[in-house]
């Protein structure tokens, strides 16, 4: 089955069935102290008659470690939230204007640790499309969406070697090609990636 013809209940089955662990790409020296967790959302659209994942481009600040950076939605868990996908759903709602309620959630991908030292757990979650949005100027500049198959396609991604410093070992990262000027790459790809797997496409 293709991932435009993937029906959400079955994207929800997959999801629920999908066994695969923390994936960090880091070594232990590299990260000192303590992770923190976050969450993002990975919201799925149907445009054009196929499947669409939904990213941000943030907005340059010097406090951010991924500024400019495309990525999804979300951000730092707080204290109060009672779980990693209030946490999600509250984030998206604060940078991009998407009310918790117009989001169908269909399930979550195993943690990723960023070089931020976040472990960062995707919520995939089905949106209704064209949706209003209201991003938040101070930190995103541009909402887009990519199908799902132009994803899906080896064709459109490589594997670069990173070095964080010259006393640790080098990490493979995935880039994938520029979608009309932007490229997705670092821990936002292996989300991507990881979801791919888990939808078998």
């Amino acid at each position: 089955m293709t991932p435009k013809h993937l029906p959400p209940e079955e994207i929800r089955r997959r999801l629920q069935d999908f066994q695969h662990p923390p994936v960090d790409p880091y070594p232990q020296e590299a990260l000192p102290g303590k992770p923190r967790k976050a969450a993002v959302l990975a919201p799925l659209l149907q445009a054009g008659g196929e499947w669409h994942l939904l990213f941000i481009r943030r907005a340059t600040n010097g406090n951010d470690p991924h500024s400019g950076q495309v990525a999804f939605p979300g951000g730092q868990a707080e204290p109060d939230d009672p779980s990693l996908v209030h946490t999600a759903l509250r984030e998206t709602a604060e940078e991009i204007g998407l009310p918790p309620e117009a989001v169908t959630v269909l399930g979550a991908l195993p943690p990723h640790r960023t070089v931020s030292n976040f472990w960062v757990t995707p919520v995939v979650g089905h949106i209704s499309w064209p949706a209003p949005l209201h991003p938040t100027e101070a930190e995103v500049t541009r909402v887009f969406t990519v199908p799902l198959g132009w994803l899906a396609d080896p064709a459109h991604r490589e594997t670069r070697i990173r070095r964080l410093s010259p006393d640790w070992p080098p990490v493979r990262a995935t880039y994938f090609q520029s979608y009309e000027g932007e490229v997705i790459w670092g821990a936002t790809a292996r989300m991507v990636l990881t979801l791919l797997k888990a939808l078998e496409v």
